[in-house]
């Protein structure tokens, strides 16, 4: 008997140094609604759901975007801490031209973090600015 509470004093034990680390533990991974074609990188990013995935703990961080558990594109990016004012998640996209939208950031509102992806910069229809959408 004595050995069964050992046993189970034991496991109690683990489990408890484990759950802090665990709790811990940073999500790296999100999904994200897009609802307009935008490019990221040299690949064009159709309507959809992506699960949005990083690697390392920033500030430079490798970004892929799965969807249908396939990953579409792998691209470098920025991992930033939102000010107090960023309250939602949302997509910040550029128009660089009549035809083509770029990814520029996407906010977790809830983590206070922002991936912020380095493109070309070049001045469109949105007159240089960042428009914004929610997901």
């Amino acid at each position: 008997m004595k050995t069964n509470y050992l046993q189970y004093l034991a496991v109690l034990s683990t489990l408890a140094l484990l759950f802090p680390v665990s709790a811990l533990a940073r999500n790296n991974a999100h999904s994200v609604q897009i609802f307009d074609v935008v490019r990221i990188g040299s690949t064009q990013l159709q309507p959809g759901n992506y699960k949005v995935e990083w690697q390392g703990t920033g500030p430079a961080v490798q970004v892929s975007f799965q969807q249908n558990r396939k990953t579409v594109v792998t691209v470098p990016a920025t991992l930033k801490t939102n000010d107090d004012q960023v309250t939602q998640d949302a997509i910040m996209i550029e128009a660089t031209s009549a035809e083509t939208t770029e990814l520029k950031e996407i906010d977790f509102g809830r983590q206070k973090e922002a991936l912020v992806f380095e493109q070309n910069q070049t001045v469109g229809s949105c007159g240089g600015a960042v428009c914004s959408r929610a997901f």
